[in-house]
């Protein structure tokens, strides 16, 4: 399991294994390895509160017996609450679920920190940091969705840096322990600007899997926000 060192001092790198190649995961997860990776990102998708489908349990499950990294399960999914246990089973280290999606988001949070892993609620780019302001004293990470979700690849939405900055001071003047995850268009122009605003967690897919060295590519951002 995955201990959370002081917010200030560490910073993540997680690659999203939506934009591998799966017909060769194992040997795609050595190259990231390899490169200094810190998490493996799984983003779970089911065609309804996202309109595409990516994979389940199955798959974390594999990408856990092929990799000692801790995993990141970001659920974009309906009713999630219903499939926690799955993928805590399955090896899951950390798990977020979106707020747009859970009514009752306090007893999701405590459901997940049952099972022994670390909690965390994402919200989509128009969904504002006061929404979610009530679950800061018992949320382990925040992502925010720095694009809409359902897709790989897409351009970094640029006034989500507001809603990181916000977070950042929030966090400060309450001394809140919450890291601070961010997912979306994150590459090598924006992703020391995003360190620099408050930003503990970077999610990358395209910007290291479409490139023809996926170990340069994953050192590269590495060396960027250590």
């Amino acid at each position: 399991m995955l201990s959370y060192p002081r917010v200030d001092k560490m910073k993540y790198l997680a690659p999203s294994i939506l934009s591998a190649d799966f017909s060769n995961l194992s040997q795609q997860l050595r190259f990231i390895e390899m490169g200094g990776a810190d998490i493996i990102h799984c983003d779970v998708m089911d065609g309804n509160f996202v309109p595409n489908i990516s994979f389940g349990p199955i798959i974390v499950k594999s990408v856990n017996k092929v990799s000692n990294l801790p995993i990141d399960v970001h659920l974009m999914i309906r009713e999630p609450a219903k499939y926690i246990e799955s993928f805590a089973e399955a090896g899951a280290d950390y798990i977020s679920v979106h707020a747009e999606e859970v009514i009752h988001l306090d007893r999701v949070i405590q459901q997940i920190k049952e099972f022994h892993v670390k909690a965390g609620v994402a919200i989509n780019p128009a969904t504002s940091v006061e929404f979610i302001k009530p679950i800061f004293d018992i949320v382990d990470f925040i992502l925010v969705m720095t694009v809409n979700p359902g897709f790989g690849g897409q351009k970094f939405i640029d006034y989500t840096k507001r809603k990181i900055m916000a977070l950042s001071k929030i966090r400060k003047e309450n001394q809140s322990k919450f890291l601070i995850e961010v997912d979306g268009g994150v590459d090598k122009t924006n992703i020391k600007y995003l360190s620099d605003i408050g930003c503990d967690i970077f999610v990358a897919g395209s910007a290291i899997f479409k490139n023809q060295n996926i170990t340069a590519s994953t050192l590269e951002l590495k060396n960027i926000i250590k």
